[in-house]
């Protein structure tokens, strides 16, 4: 019988627990149940009263103690644990007997039972019946270490899941924060609403896209870098008020703060401008994070990977794009509307940006940006007036069309959110993709693909709109404390082992 104390990799474990298969068909049990009903998970179950009878809880078996006449059980659920006592004269000795004898760790059962607590003060389910359910043929890790290698939690994050809560509860937090996301946006009038993730152009956003095949029309297409235009055609079409939760490729490097495949929740609204989404962000954020985690002042890891307390009560602080530059690296990008004068004055002060020849002037300002002033932004910071050829989709700003009406989210030297006043003049529009166009034909891999169809959209009129994008898996691993984002994704994509 495992114990607690005996979870060795042994070569011949999974063939025992062949073996335990087959008797549990010889004793003429279901070794793989339908299905069982439970009465309560075993996070209601820990809240009844003491004596309360007839209790069914069900779950996987992480611990075991065989000690003759009474046996201990720990049975977990997505819910939580809760411990089980099996004892002679509760059930019977062949029952008793039959259950440590086809039990392994990692088996699901189903007991039925009395609630009360041991000698020692733990609340337990007293068994008077079971029904085995699934058996395990694989031993779980070591319970009370988890998994510790980093490959075997992404290829193999079922068992972090089983082995390890805090992992759990994190991925139960982004579901819980997406929902409230949802709660809060429905309470403000927004609709959801879905868009196609393959599409004739890659528009939307500043990045490369991944390409597939449609086999159906003969096809090449992208996946979606962003669901922009088509939300904003959705405006065009008549609706006020409107969000998604999608997913988004983009064909990229990857980093610890950089993923390919990535969920961006998306909302537009019609009649207001940057200045009312900006209010509304923060107050969305602050209150959902209030609700999730009970504080403002939340512990995150900066830079150099220590943890510092980050305050999100506001009003959060707006600072402009040309003072940022200038404070940090001494360049007034105003002073250069050319490129190549702008890629000079990065070299001449010593500033290395890869790939520094192929970047049009609105990548090489971003790419700057990102170089000598993004990393020391820990603090909730609205970065704002943001330059025209960084912006091929925003408002110009109607005193200074050098720059427009836009602002970025950024906590810990990462950019959780961009938005803006979104363009709504055709030609304008006509003529920036033009210009993006021009870039991709100089080299710029990111640069934006024109979409003709969404121009023609535009013709028909569209009213005022501030638009709204944000990475869910930034804001999540912040307020986590998780450092890379594959730390809250699932089921990260990894090269095959073979």
């Amino acid at each position: 019988m495992e114990t607690e104390h005996s979870q060795e990799r042994k070569p011949e474990e999974r063939a025992d627990r062949i073996k335990k298969l087959e008797l549990i068909k010889e004793l003429g049990m279901a070794p793989y149940a339908s299905k069982y009903e439970r009465t309560h998970t075993i996070n209601e179950a820990r809240n009844l009263a003491v004596a309360t009878p007839n209790v069914r809880v069900a779950g996987r078996i992480i611990l075991s103690r065989n000690m003759g006449k009474m046996g201990f059980c720990q049975l977990q659920d997505f819910s939580g644990k809760i411990q089980l006592v099996l004892k002679v004269g509760e059930v019977d000795q062949e029952t008793y007997k039959n259950f440590f004898a086809i039990l392994s760790i990692g088996d699901f059962v189903g007991v039925e039972g009395e609630i009360f607590t041991t000698q020692k003060g733990e609340l337990s389910v007293l068994v008077k019946s079971y029904t085995f359910l699934s058996k395990a043929l694989r031993a779980l890790p070591e319970k009370w270490h988890g998994l510790k290698d980093i490959e075997t939690i992404y290829r193999k994050r079922y068992l972090d899941l089983i082995t390890n809560k805090e992992t759990f509860d994190r991925f139960k937090f982004r579901s819980d924060f997406i929902w409230e996301l949802r709660k809060f946006y429905v309470e403000n009038g927004f609709l959801e609403i879905d868009t196609p993730v393959l599409s004739n152009t890659a528009s939307g956003a500043l990045a490369k896209p991944f390409t597939t095949h449609y086999n159906a029309l003969d096809l090449d297409v992208f996946l979606r870098i962003a669901p922009e235009l088509f939300l904003k055609e959705a405006i065009v079409g008549g609706f006020d008020k409107i969000f998604e939760v999608a997913r988004v490729f983009r064909n990229e490097g990857m980093d610890s703060s950089h993923l390919q495949e990535f969920t961006m929740i998306e909302h537009y609204a019609a009649y207001w401008d940057f200045e009312d989404n900006m209010r509304f962000t923060e107050k969305m954020l602050t209150e959902v994070i209030q609700k999730l985690k009970g504080n403002l002042v939340i512990q995150i890891y900066n830079k150099d990977e220590e943890l510092v307390d980050v305050d999100f009560s506001g009003p959060w602080q707006k600072v402009s794009f040309r003072e940022l530059l200038l404070q940090d690296c001494s360049i007034d990008i105003d002073t250069f509307p050319r490129a190549e004068d702008l890629r000079e004055e990065i070299k001449k002060k010593g500033i290395n940006i890869i790939d520094i020849e192929k970047l049009g002037r609105g990548n090489l300002i971003d790419s700057l940006y990102k170089k000598v002033s993004r990393p020391k932004l820990v603090k909730p910071v609205f970065l704002i007036n943001h330059p025209l050829d960084l912006s091929p989709l925003a408002r110009k700003n109607d005193a200074n069309p050098l720059i427009v009406d836009r602002f970025q989210l950024v906590i810990n030297g990462w950019e959780i959110l961009n938005a803006y006043s979104e363009l709504i003049d055709p030609i304008d529009q006509n003529e920036r993709f033009d210009f993006q166009t021009k870039a991709k034909l100089g080299g710029d891999e990111d640069a934006m693909t024109k979409d003709d169809d969404y121009v023609e959209a535009m013709e028909y009129g569209m009213p005022p709109i501030s638009g709204w994008g944000m990475g869910l898996e930034r804001i999540v691993a912040l307020l986590t404390q998780q450092k890379n984002l594959r730390d809250v994704v699932m089921f990260p994509l990894l090269r095959p082992k073979d």
